[in-house]
């Protein structure tokens, strides 16, 4: 049964290739977008702007200063836009 199972899987491995290979660097861009926005959305109330969700988006800051220093140089800012964050 496990020589069935892993033929099937390298069928679906060689299918997924097929499908999405061309598209990967898509399918990265998109996704370096959208963790950019949730990163905005996040931080928007130590950027200054209002935010009524910041009590639930609060305790996620941490899981992002992980890769900030490289966020904020996508956004075209020099240097870090908060105060409180001292990555350069």
């Amino acid at each position: 049964m496990t020589g069935a199972a892993s033929r099937w899987a390298a069928l679906r491995a060689g299918l997924e290739e097929f499908y999405a290979g061309p598209y990967r660097r898509t399918f990265a861009r998109a996704r370096r977008e959208e963790d950019d926005f949730f990163r905005m959305v996040v931080l928007a109330e130590a950027l200054g702007v209002p935010d009524p969700a910041a009590y639930y988006t609060a305790e996620l800051m941490p899981a992002l200063y992980e890769d900030f220093h490289a966020w904020h140089r996508r956004m075209g800012m020099d240097r870090s836009p908060l105060e409180h964050v001292g990555c350069c």
